[in-house]
C-alpha cells in the first residue's frame, strides 16, 4: 500500500544529502523525521541510514510521497566511491556550517574528512559534536590546517596511493604527539576540533623538511608516541634511521650551545 503524499513538498537543493532533504520535507510538513519515516513505511530510526544506500522499493515510496521522480531521491545518496574516499567519508554528521545549518540544510561535502569551509557560504566548519573554544584555537593553526585539508583532499582523489599514504603518515606522526590512539582516518574526522585541526595541520607541515620537524620532537615525546612514530615508519626504515640521526645531530649542536648560554 502507498503511502498518501505528503501535502508539501520541498525541491532538493545541489549537494543536499537524503536526511537532510527528508529533515527539512518533515518540518514542511509540520512533523518530526521519526514521524515522516514512519508515515512513508521506511524501517529505520534515522534518516543518516540512507545517506549511503537507498534500494529502489525505498526510493519509490519516498518519491511517491514527496511527489518527486525516484531518480531524485537517489541522487541525494553518495555515489559509488572508492575505498580511499569510503574510508575518509564519514558515516554520520562530524562537521557542519553554523550558518546553513539554521536553515535546515545537510549537505553532502560536510561529511568528507577534507571539507574545512563551507562551500555554499564560505564559513569554516565547526564539529557538531562538543563546545567550541575558538579562543583557544590560533590563526595559525587553522592556516595550517585549512592547507592540510586541500592537500588531504588531493591525496584523496590521486589515481596512486602514494599522496595519501603520505598524508596518513604525518596525520599519524600528529596522534602520536597529541597521544590520540585510533586510526589515522578517524582522527581527521575527530569531533574534537584541536585533534583534527592538529592532524591536518601536519598534513600540510609535513611538505617542508618533514625530516626535520619529525626529528625536532622525538627526543622529547613518551614511550607512547615513540611507538606511533615507529608504526608510522614501520615501512620505511632508512626514513626512520634518518630521523633518528637528524636528532642525534641536533643534541650534539646543542650541547655546548646550551652549556654557553648559562655561563
Amino acid at each position: 500500500m502507498k503511502p498518501h503524499p505528503l501535502p508539501k513538498t520541498v525541491a532538493p537543493l545541489p549537494d543536499e544529502l537524503l536526511s537532510g532533504w527528508l529533515s527539512r520535507l518533515a518540518a514542511a510538513n509540520y512533523c518530526d523525521d521519526a514521524e515522516l519515516l514512519a508515515h512513508i513505511k521506511i524501517d529505520t530510526a534515522h534518516g543518516t541510514a540512507l545517506d549511503f544506500c537507498v534500494d529502489a522499493a525505498t526510493a519509490e515510496r519516498i518519491a511517491n510521497a514527496a511527489r518527486v521522480d525516484p531518480d531524485v531521491v537517489r541522487s541525494l545518496t553518495f555515489p559509488s566511491m572508492t575505498p580511499r574516499e569510503a574510508s575518509l567519508t564519514a558515516q554520520m554528521p562530524f562537521q557542519h556550517c553554523v550558518q546553513c545549518s539554521r536553515e535546515g540544510l545537510s549537505l553532502r561535502h560536510w561529511r568528507r574528512a577534507w571539507a574545512f569551509d563551507c562551500q555554499v557560504c564560505g564559513t569554516r566548519l565547526v564539529q557538531t559534536l562538543g563546545k567550541p573554544r575558538e579562543e583557544q584555537i590560533s590563526g595559525k593553526l587553522i592556516f595550517r590546517a585549512r592547507r592540510g585539508a586541500g592537500m588531504l583532499e588531493c591525496a584523496a582523489r590521486s589515481r596512486g596511493p602514494k599522496q595519501l599514504r603520505r598524508a596518513m603518515r604525518a596525520v599519524t606522526f600528529a596522534m602520536s604527539l597529541k597521544t590520540f590512539r585510533g586510526d589515522p582516518s578517524f582522527a581527521v574526522q575527530n569531533p574534537r576540533s584541536e585533534v583534527r585541526l592538529f592532524c591536518l595541520a601536519a598534513i600540510a607541515a609535513a611538505r617542508s623538511h618533514p625530516l626535520a620537524k619529525a626529528a625536532i620532537v622525538s627526543k622529547s615525546i613518551d614511550d607512547y608516541a615513540r611507538v606511533a612514530l615507529l608504526r608510522a615508519f614501520e615501512k620505511e626504515p632508512r626514513l626512520l634511521a634518518a630521523i633518528d640521526h637528524i636528532a642525534q645531530r641536533r643534541a650534539k649542536s646543542a650541547g655546548p650551545m646550551t652549556a654557553s648560554s648559562h655561563n
